[in-house]
């Protein structure tokens, strides 16, 4: 990898717990060392002023006004619809490169796998983002018990965090079933010490052809 190569969008993606935040630190280093640039860093939901107000919505629990699944589902894509339009295709064009919190990958899981809500979510995902992906996706595979002990350790958890088990079983089953079919998503074994973790997304990253 060299400053010279074209921008690339990378996507971190994984369960409450996974390990997330600190393989996106990881992954920012690693590229800013590389191309002597500091890439731009993005979240799902949240991005713009916009899609920050949106996610606002998405995490509120008000036992009055309950979110359905749907307008869930519908929220988030307005939000990731106005981040890749304001935000990440622009990076691209100026020659950026993008890291993301979270992209469709996770609505795919949490809201088709999770929610059994695929047929919406596969339509409205062609609807807003065509065939715009990224080019790389690091999904950090953690077992769900694992992964939400470690997120209740953080703190409170969000309307979402506090889904039954077997939401959060629905939606790791489909995070890996669309990586065995993605040769784009790249699968690294959360569950490991953090060192193991950063050890092997490590090894991805210097075994790319970019």
């Amino acid at each position: 990898m060299n400053s010279e190569n074209t921008s690339k969008f990378i996507v971190i993606e994984g369960l409450e717990g996974a390990g997330k935040s600190s393989a996106i630190s990881l992954v920012r280093d690693f590229i800013e060392k590389h191309t002597g640039a500091v890439p731009v860093c993005t979240r799902e939901p949240g991005g713009t002023p916009l899609a920050e107000r949106m996610r606002d919505l998405i995490k509120i629990a008000d036992e009055n006004d309950p979110l359905c699944d749907e307008a869930e589902c519908l929220l988030l894509y307005a939000a990731r619809a106005q981040l890749v339009a304001n935000v990440i295709k622009p990076a691209l064009t100026r020659g950026e490169w993008v890291i993301g919190d979270r992209h469709n990958l996770s609505s795919l899981a949490y809201q088709g796998g999770g929610r059994g809500l695929m047929a919406l979510v596969e339509v409205v995902s062609q609807a807003t983002l065509g065939d715009f992906k990224p080019d790389l996706t690091i999904y950090l595979d953690i077992d769900p018990e694992l992964g939400l002990s470690r997120a209740a350790s953080r703190g409170e958890l969000d309307r979402i965090e506090k889904q039954e088990l077997e939401f959060f079983e629905r939606a790791r089953g489909t995070f890996l079933s669309f990586a065995s079919k993605d040769d784009s998503i790249a699968v690294i074994d959360a569950g490991q010490t953090m060192a193991e973790v950063h050890k092997d997304i490590l090894a991805l990253l210097q075994s790319m052809e970019w």
